[in-house]
């Protein structure tokens, strides 16, 4: 990969690269290129969600950004997925202390579209990855996906 794409910025600290970067379409040989409008989704995501939680934690990682419909489809995506729209990016996690910290910044510190604890219903302090969305097509939800302990009212003795 040419150095001068891959390094070329969408935000002070997310490259276009790493927003569409996909293992998947390098395998597969598939086309995952954001048109105008993607490009602006994902600016849009980057600068209200992404870089106010790298300038909190330093460096995160990127595992899924933009994904063209075909990439969607290859990998198992849900149809309607935000990531198709550049609105929506997957942020590896590491170890359950950054799950929690991540997650609670984006909830109290950020608007969102989307916040899930990923594989999707995993306790947060299980997850792999976080998925956040933020939007511009409709008001952004706030909805919270993510598995709750309950407590057993009736706890063996």
């Amino acid at each position: 990969m040419n150095n001068t794409k891959e390094n070329e910025l969408l935000t002070p600290h997310f490259s276009k690269w790493e927003m569409k970067r996909s293992e998947t379409a390098l395998r597969h040989n598939l086309i995952n290129e954001p048109d105008t409008e993607q490009w602006r989704s994902l600016y849009i995501l980057c600068s209200s969600v992404l870089e106010p939680l790298r300038l909190r934690f330093g460096a995160i990682i990127i595992t899924s950004g933009f994904r063209s419909k075909e990439l969607n489809e290859r990998i198992g995506g849900v149809i309607n997925s935000q990531h198709c729209c550049g609105e929506a990016a997957d942020i590896y996690i590491g170890s359950s202390e950054k799950a929690v910290k991540y997650f609670n910044f984006i909830q109290e510190n950020t608007d969102f579209d989307q916040l899930i604890s990923e594989p999707s219903g995993r306790r947060l302090a299980n997850a792999s990855w976080l998925h956040v969305s933020f939007t511009t097509r409709h008001p952004n939800r706030h909805q919270i996906i993510i598995k709750q302990i309950i407590p057993n009212k009736n706890p063996r003795r």
